[in-house]
């Protein structure tokens, strides 16, 4: 009679235990298809799934949403799509209310409109869809201080709330983030940071400075320091995780404006004025690197702005066999065009085959310094 009871309990047993165990589908943020997965590689490495979102190193693009943007880039940017393929994972956006609408737009909307917020994030969800084994961060500027609740409507319109992480508590401090992996598995792949507006009321977009505190920007100087400019007085930046703005910038009529000129240094893995050097200046006086790599034109140095990340995680860097490219000046991006990367000092690159692009690039910079600087004083 025992020997029939234990055999009756042990049958029942997994139907008991299994929903104390496995995550229950439909529940916020986790999707059917991910109730009972396990990563075993994230954002492109195993090594990563153990590792704290705190911890992990994410290279951004600035002002992402800026595809042929003729005043942020003279070549034009990647798509979204291509972006997130070649390894962005922070994507900088600045938001403004335009009639009524969410648009991206650098500086004012009649300066460069960069398309609605909607169809930037129905973008973004696709992709977050096609790569479920990926964790993205956003940086919302909300310029314009729009209420959070209207960004909620938009995140739940493309069907992103649903992978929106959601903190046990905030502020969250570095060391307490979830790792990648449990991230993953649990459905929760995308981080969303705001500048200003994000309170209580809409749990998954989170205050950046209580978060995250970042360098200075607009920066002249090439050797790039690591003092703390932008923060919450409400935190100890110590415990927070923090951004490094690493664009160059050059006066021009008293105002800043985009030094393309030095693009082949500022984005290099090593050397005074790169990436790689702003990186352990940040380590030597704070200890610890930075977690976002915010970047410009992240597709010249033949991925060297991802080879710094890579040093910073700790994983195997491999020099991509083809990285987005620049488009030409008035081309239709795609979001699948891939083209072999090459430095800026090339040969190759050139204007109508005539005049070295390099030796234009100051140049370029003169006239959009002229033109557009003093919008720029209000970045």
């Amino acid at each position: 009679m025992r020997l029939s009871l234990t055999r009756q309990v042990l049958k029942y047993l997994p139907f008991i235990a299994l929903p104390t165990v496995l995550p229950v589908a439909g529940a916020p943020g986790i999707s059917g298809s991910d109730v009972g997965r396990r990563a075993t590689v994230c954002n492109g490495f195993a090594e990563l799934c153990q590792k704290s979102f705190g911890s992990v190193a994410f290279v951004g693009a600035h002002d992402s949403y800026a595809i042929g943007n003729p005043f942020s880039n003279p070549e034009g940017l990647a798509t979204v799509t291509t972006q997130l393929n070649d390894g962005i994972r922070m994507l900088q956006m600045q938001a403004h209310n335009q009639n009524g609408e969410i648009r991206l737009c650098h500086t004012s909307c009649t300066l460069y409109d960069g398309g609605s917020l909607h169809d930037y994030l129905t973008t973004v969800s696709d992709w977050l869809n096609a790569n479920p084994n990926e964790v993205l961060a956003l940086l919302i500027v909300n310029i314009d201080n729009l209420p959070v609740a209207q960004y909620d409507s938009v995140f739940k319109a493309v069907g992103l709330d649903v992978h929106s992480f959601i903190p046990s508590s905030t502020p969250l401090p570095a060391g307490s983030w979830p790792t990648l992996g449990s991230m993953i598995d649990g459905g929760q792949r995308l981080v969303t940071f705001m500048d200003n507006g994000a309170d209580a009321s809409v749990s998954y977009i989170l205050d950046e400075f209580t978060h995250v505190w970042e360098t200075a920007f607009n920066v002249i100087d090439p050797t790039f320091d690591c003092n703390i400019n932008r923060t919450s007085s409400n935190v100890d930046p110590s415990t927070t995780m923090y951004l490094i703005n690493h664009f160059l910038d050059m006066e021009i009529l008293g105002n800043p404006a985009p030094n393309l000129g030095q693009l082949n240094v500022t984005n290099s893995a090593s050397g005074i004025g790169s990436l790689g050097a702003q990186v352990d200046t940040c380590v030597a006086q704070h200890s610890k690197p930075p977690n976002f790599l915010l970047v410009d034109f992240y597709d010249y140095g033949a991925g060297s702005v991802f080879e710094v990340a890579a040093r910073i995680n700790s994983v195997q860097y491999t020099p991509p066999s083809s990285l987005a490219s620049p488009l030409p000046s008035g081309a239709s991006p795609s979001s699948t065009a891939q083209t072999t990367s090459r430095p800026l000092n090339s040969n190759a690159l050139s204007i109508s085959g005539v005049f070295s692009l390099e030796g234009t690039l100051p140049l370029i910079s003169g006239v959009i310094g002229a033109v557009v600087g003093p919008y720029l004083l209000f970045l």
